[in-house]
């Protein structure tokens, strides 16, 4: 069984047939929300870090005797009831990265893909390339729905659309092998050339 991927207003293309297989899944909300949560977890960075009265320098001495001042006991000067003093629980650095296999991840993508064509936000464009890097020639391209957020997927890195798109907020370019969940469920408007179909069915199949 086959589906068609819409031509996108204003392009030479036909629909494209795809596999079902791959483009007619059932929705997974689920295993989309692990994968986005998985792939977001991957870049955070877990490098804050604070001392605890262990590691912060100084405090070896008792500041006063124990009895006899009329103050309270203290045997430290780094207890973290101290201004000068440690962290109780300290932060330290730490990987937030969490584990989602290849199986899992390829599901998450054919899930996210039919959801895409079923909501009328994939569409195929087979001239998006513009001829030149220049912002006016890629809206042009883009039609009355350069004004929502777009994601533009292309078979290969192509100089002239990356700098025609980088100067447009809403509008983001990637490869068909570096996708994220991310990209493709924040996007309003999700483009790709005929190429790249075809090598996100094979890459998920």
């Amino acid at each position: 069984m086959s589906l068609e991927i819409p031509a996108a207003p204003g392009s030479v293309n036909n629909p494209v047939a795809v596999s079902a297989d791959i483009f007619g899944q059932d929705f997974n909300e689920a295993l989309v929300h692990q994968a986005v949560v998985w792939y977001m977890a991957g870049g955070r960075a877990g490098t804050k870090a604070q001392k605890t009265r262990a590691e912060v320098s100084g405090g070896g001495k008792k500041p006063w005797k124990q009895k006899g001042s009329g103050r309270a006991r203290a045997g430290t000067t780094r207890s973290p009831l101290w201004r000068t003093g440690g962290v109780t629980f300290a932060a330290s650095p730490r990987s937030f990265e969490q584990k989602l296999n290849k199986k899992m991840f390829r599901s998450a993508m054919r899930s996210i893909f039919s959801e895409l064509l079923r909501q009328g936000r994939l569409e195929v464009h087979g001239d998006i390339l513009p001829a030149e890097a220049k912002t006016k020639l890629l809206l042009a391209a883009l039609g009355e729905g350069s004004a929502r957020s777009t994601l533009i997927i292309t078979e290969a890195f192509d100089r002239n659309l990356h700098l025609a798109a980088r100067n447009v907020p809403h509008v983001a370019v990637a490869t068909s092998d570096s996708l994220s969940p991310v990209a493709l469920v924040s996007s309003e408007r999700v483009i790709i050339t005929e190429g790249a179909a075809k090598r996100i069915e094979a890459g998920l199949a």
